[in-house]
């Protein structure tokens, strides 16, 4: 029997940051409960529960008022889980799905209907045996109006990636920035390239995200309270305001790192959106966009 992983905080602080009201939590994933919703067979890990009741506890903890549920990868393409915690939100919630690009139209309707607004493609090749391209850019050209897609990679494969998300004729979120290496700083090439790819079309969003993987000491950063994470996320975060979006990563999938405060985490948003204009933009407007415009 595999062990089952925790990966989050126990009991995370209160921010001292307050979060405006009506602001999003753009990125954070549900597990379970396993007796309602079993983990794929092809899970890469396997984690205790970590259902509905647990993130909306946490969003009123945090100070948030809405959450964006991604599908997370230990549920494959059942994304029961993760409509049953967005009808469980009393409309406080919306979602990524991860569909198998056999889709059928009525399936990507029934998604929709459940509060479904974009599909997600992940490139990680420790979370993901398969990753089709050409069967993801057929189903990526099915999608419902208004849906977008989103895409995990690493920063080592954004240039073998740029044909692909460039023949992906809808919006395109991406996680993390793609992670790129912070502590190359503001102007390392890593950011250089992303931005590059920014600028290579006006609908490309992205999650200023994670600085808990992205900083973290086990892959040479410094750790808690992440200052290369902020130093050379909010120059992005400032010249691309318009495109942002921000999340908790709650539960924190497949950590192999230390379990970050969910608390220390809400008080980087100042650091990466100094002004009040930014935070509003990244926080609310941004996602209200892409999750809540209808």
């Amino acid at each position: 029997m595999t062990d089952r992983i925790t990966s989050w905080h126990s009991h995370p602080s209160k921010p001292r940051y307050t979060p405006p009201p009506g602001a999003i939590d753009a990125h954070c994933h549900v597990f379970g409960p396993m007796a309602l919703h079993p983990f794929s067979a092809k899970a890469k890990y396997l984690p205790e529960d970590a259902g509905p009741d647990m993130l909306f506890g946490l969003r009123d903890h945090l100070g948030f008022a809405k959450n964006v549920i991604v599908q997370a990868s230990c549920h494959g393409t059942d994304n029961s889980a993760t409509l049953d915690a967005i009808a469980k939100s009393n409309g406080k919630a919306r979602g990524v799905a991860v569909v198998d690009p056999a889709i059928s139209e009525a399936e990507l309707a029934t998604l929709h209907d459940g509060g479904i607004r974009g599909i997600r493609f992940n490139f990680l090749k420790r979370l993901v045996d398969d990753a089709p391209k050409d069967k993801f850019l057929e189903v990526a050209a099915r999608l419902p109006k208004g849906w977008h897609v989103v895409i995990y990679f690493e920063a080592d494969i954004l240039e073998e990636l740029r044909p692909f998300m460039d023949a992906i004729r809808v919006p395109l979120v991406i996680d993390h920035m793609g992670r790129p290496d912070v502590r190359q700083g503001p102007d390392g090439a890593d950011m250089k390239a992303f931005r590059a790819f920014l600028d290579s079309r006006d609908d490309i969003w992205f999650k200023a995200t994670c600085p808990d993987r992205l900083d973290a000491i086990n892959d040479g950063g410094a750790g808690d309270p992440w200052d290369a994470f902020a130093n050379a996320v909010a120059p992005l975060v400032s010249d691309y305001q318009d495109r942002v979006l921000w999340g908790t990563d709650w539960p924190h999938p497949n950590m192999d790192s230390e379990i970050p405060d969910d608390g220390h985490l809400v008080d980087m948003i100042p650091r990466i959106a100094p002004t009040a204009a930014l935070q509003r933009k990244m926080l609310i407007d941004n996602p209200i966009k892409l999750y809540w415009a209808d």
